[in-house]
């Protein structure tokens, strides 16, 4: 019996040997693969992606197209779920969901950014870009880039622009000819720094109405128009309640493609790839598809009984410098900026 069970003490001890070798071999076989760039391959992702304009609106078309990028570049492992038109609440809530990792991505204007990240007041220099093709060009400029990384410290992975069309004035009852008549107008604007002090250097009186109660307030007469793109006046249909469109395209109106970073820098390099590859085609058909439809908006417009009509861009030349004069002191990059595109 003693011999019985020194045999099997002595079994069970051999095994315990090479189990644990076997083990050591694993672990430094792990450890020496955790060096080398991650490849996951074939993992997949269910992403989120949140933005605030409705489903016949250009960043939700570019949504679209950056979701079926996502799928034929990844061979499917990449699916995407598109919540539009503030379905998770508004572009302050959709930031701090991307930063908390509950959505994975967003298109979140510029124009509410700049409340929390100064340098993308830049982007609302007026009449810093001749047209829409212009401001996309920007997009690849060094510039740009630092303004997008300025978003790191936020847990927020800025990735790229997408453009809407640029921004025009929409009145009432009253046909605007020169800066001096909105004096005293009551004005819809995106609050936003920048462009409520545009306004104020106007003589305008900006209000920061919610986008859903704006068609309300222009109609009843609690504003007297506001600041929108052709876009979202036909998606929105202010057409029926405002007589005169500007077609002053003073500013652009770039979205910015966001996503959690934390999630973005545990991707493998080639899922990285993937993304900003994705993000950059959905930008490219955005812009370029937008800028087709200039004339052809402009005449729905006018079929639908708007006055279409533009106003000299000199006659904005001493609110341009007061800008300038104003901002750029207040942020290298967007000193850098102006530097760049105030030509």
């Amino acid at each position: 019996m003693k011999r019985i069970k020194k045999w099997g003490i002595a079994f069970l001890t051999t095994a315990l040997v090479l189990t644990t070798a076997a083990c050591s071999q694993n672990t430094s076989s792990e450890t020496k693969g955790s060096s080398e760039p991650k490849t996951e391959e074939g993992k997949t992702y269910n992403f989120k992606l949140a933005h605030i304009t409705p489903t016949d609106h250009m960043w939700h078309k570019a949504a679209e197209k950056f979701k079926e990028e996502l799928d034929k570049r990844s061979d499917g492992r990449m699916q995407l779920e598109i919540y539009p038109a503030s379905q998770l609440g508004t572009e302050a809530d959709m930031v701090q969901q991307i930063s908390a990792g509950s959505v994975d991505f967003g298109f979140i204007t510029a124009a509410y950014l700049s409340s929390r990240a100064p340098a993308f007041t830049a982007w609302f220099a007026p009449y810093a870009f001749k047209d829409l093709e212009s401001a996309n060009a920007a997009r690849d400029t060094d510039v740009a880039k630092k303004i997008l990384g300025t978003l790191d410290d936020q847990g927020i992975k800025g990735l790229d622009y997408l453009f809407a069309g640029n921004r025009v004035m929409l009145f009432k009852d009253k046909e605007v000819l020169k800066p001096e008549d909105m004096k005293g107008i009551r004005f819809r604007v995106t609050p936003s720094p920048p462009l409520q002090d545009f306004y104020k250097s106007l003589g305008a009186s900006p209000e920061s109405l919610p986008l859903p109660e704006v068609y309300a307030a222009v109609q009843t007469g609690v504003i007297d128009g506001m600041d929108m793109d052709l876009d979202a006046t036909i998606t929105n249909k202010y057409y029926e309640v405002a007589k005169y469109g500007a077609v002053t395209n003073h500013m652009v109106w770039p979205a910015v493609a966001m996503m959690n970073k934390n999630t973005f820098d545990n991707m493998s390099d080639d899922d990285k790839k993937i993304i900003e590859e994705s993000i950059k085609a959905a930008a490219e058909y955005a812009v370029t598809t937008r800028s087709a439809q200039e004339e052809e908006f402009k005449k729905t417009l006018s079929d639908a009984g708007m006055k279409i009509y533009e106003i000299d861009q000199t006659l904005f030349e001493p609110y341009m410098k007061q800008f300038d004069e104003k901002y750029g002191p207040t942020d290298p990059l967007i000193q850098e900026f102006i530097d760049t595109f105030r030509k």
